[in-house]
């Protein structure tokens, strides 16, 4: 979408804008010059649209203030929060490095040594927030940052909440939040919490990296959510028999349905998985001492520092789903489901979860903290991957779309009622391609829903989009020669705009490409939908002229 800011514009009197780095439904994030500590920033800034926005904007203060509170070498730190023309705007470190979620997104499954390493800066992370009385409530590898260096950071304290103090939780009654596939079953359940329910979702993600999946996987996110207050984890030595059994016992404790069966605390995690990996993992003593899990093993060193993962510049950023774009990157598809592509199926993410009916998206409205982590670095134009060197001839000719499939990265089953992709090339008015009805206008907790159109042939020209409803929101993507297998190997949006009423518009696709992608970032309400899921995409229509056509 189109942005209000521009590079150069200078923030709070002191941070001037680079480039944008990423962006979510309400707020994006840049990559900013601190000019008076002459440093790099990761500046996240509430979209104007949005100002008038009071629960929005008083989460993305509390999340601030709550980060900001924080102190732990594996927590993003906030340098500052600033007011610049009546939009709140949050300043925090800049990191180089990439997310656990595109990590096993590449490689799937990693060594006991990393997993331990990782778990045990995440636990020291949990541990510093929760002796702040601070529930994260949405640990999952997406919020969690790699740096090559082996440096673990946690992200995203969008929907921290507070256990005590007289704040109210500006969330509905009854309502849920959290990613679906990474929930304790006291979330799912809407008892009350500790910090021993973010101990539990911390044991699914290192259960999910030592398996290559997670324990519960369900039709549905309620059959997800439900699937671990009905039943145990299957024991991951059937799935990686070679395992220390010491660290299987202590992933299987974290994942106690009894939060009382569980370790007490994240040092108590910490300590036992130092202990752990004292002993040695597969059979080999690592020889490691340091505290807080912060040296990395050797042995992991170098699935980090391949140049070919999509080793990124990250924003931390929390609360709101952002789109961040890498320089080089080797595309992998996305594992099942995960969170993001944390997802391959990461969870039709609809991530509120009622305790007595069903999941509903987690809308993670435009909280700071340090948090979500948007951290990717953007190459320029000519080193994006839309841009780079193609061995396919552009087309002189005319250029036409050829097929249509949907796009849903964020879902668990990555598709988006398929059976009306033709009503999109058939010309007609009364027909649509819709999306599933969502419980928020940025479809729950996802970055986005679309479609990707295949073309002829490898052209620029214009691509023309009819909304049924409106208001709506996208982003316009193009590649070359094969489909990206991940969002952030599409590169920086060609195009992008919002729009308050329904009809068609235009987008420019200035280069060339033979796959387009349609990135819908939100959904206005539809009388197809019921009033818990309200909301709903709607396409009529879409159509191609190539830049050669006559």
């Amino acid at each position: 979408m189109s942005s209000s800011l521009v590079p150069n514009t200078l923030i709070g009197a002191r941070y001037r804008l680079v480039r944008r780095i990423g962006q979510g439904g309400m707020a994006e994030v840049w990559l900013a010059k601190d000019t008076s500590l002459d440093r790099d920033v990761a500046v996240k800034v509430m979209r104007a649209h949005h100002d008038d926005d009071h629960v929005g904007n008083e989460r993305f203060r509390r999340e601030a203030k709550a980060s900001a509170a924080l102190s732990s070498p594996n927590i993003v730190t906030v340098y500052d929060v600033v007011e610049d023309a009546g939009r709140q705007a949050v300043v925090m470190e800049y990191i180089n490095g990439q997310s656990l979620r595109e990590l096993l997104d590449k490689v799937h499954r990693i060594s006991p040594g990393l997993t331990v390493h990782i778990g045990m800066a995440v636990a020291t992370a949990l541990d510093a927030a929760h002796a702040k009385d601070l529930v994260h409530r949405d640990i999952k590898p997406a919020n969690i940052l790699i740096t090559p260096a082996g440096r673990v950071l946690l992200t995203d304290f969008g929907i921290a909440k507070t256990l005590s103090g007289s704040e109210s939780d500006l969330t509905n009654d009854n309502i849920m939040m959290g990613t679906a596939k990474y929930l304790s079953p006291e979330q799912v359940s809407g008892k009350k919490l500790d910090g021993r329910a973010d101990l539990y979702s911390l044991g699914l993600v290192l259960y999910e990296c030592l398996a290559g999946r997670v324990p519960f996987v369900g039709g549905t996110d309620v059959e997800t959510a439900l699937a671990r207050v009905q039943g145990d984890a299957p024991d991951i030595l059937k799935i990686r028999p070679t395992l220390q059994p010491l660290v299987a016992n202590i992933i299987h404790q974290m994942l106690a349905r009894d939060p009382e069966q569980r370790q007490p605390s994240g040092e108590a995690v910490r300590a036992a998985l130092y202990h752990a990996r004292e002993v040695g993992l597969d059979g080999t003593p690592t020889g490691l001492t340091p505290p807080y899990g912060n040296t990395l093993p050797t042995s992991a060193r170098d699935i980090l520092r391949d140049p070919t993962p999509a080793t990124t510049t990250a924003a931390v950023i929390p609360g709101d789903p952002v789109i961040s774009k890498p320089t080089t990157r080797t595309e992998s598809s996305r594992s099942a489901s995960s969170s993001r592509p944390v997802n391959k199926a990461l969870e039709k993410r609809a991530h509120r979860i009622t305790p007595t009916s069903m999941l509903a998206a987690a809308v993670v409205i435009g909280a700071v903290l340090a948090g979500f982590v948007l951290w990717r670095s953007v190459s320029s134009p000519s080193t994006t991957p839309a841009a780079s060197a193609s061995t396919t001839p552009v087309a002189t000719g005319p250029v036409n779309i050829v097929s249509v499939s949907s796009y849903d990265p964020d879902g668990d089953d990555n598709v988006e009622n398929d059976d009306q992709l033709p009503n999109l090339r058939d010309g007609k008015s009364g027909t649509q391609w819709r999306t599933v009805c969502y419980g928020n206008d940025h479809f729950g907790s996802k970055n986005g829903v679309g479609f990707v159109a295949e073309l002829s042939g490898r052209s620029t020209g214009t691509l023309s989009v009819d909304f049924g409803y409106a208001p709506w929101e996208i982003d316009v993507y193009g590649y070359s020669d094969t489909k990206p297998g991940t969002l952030a190997g599409w590169g920086p949006a060609l195009a992008g705009s919002a729009g308050d009423n329904p009809g068609e518009t235009t987008f420019n696709i200035s280069q060339p490409s033979q796959f387009v992608l349609v990135y819908l970032r939100s959904a206005a309400r539809s009388p197809q939908c019921s009033t818990t899921n309200p909301f709903q995409g709607v396409i009529n229509d879409i159509s191609f002229v190539s830049a050669s056509a006559p």
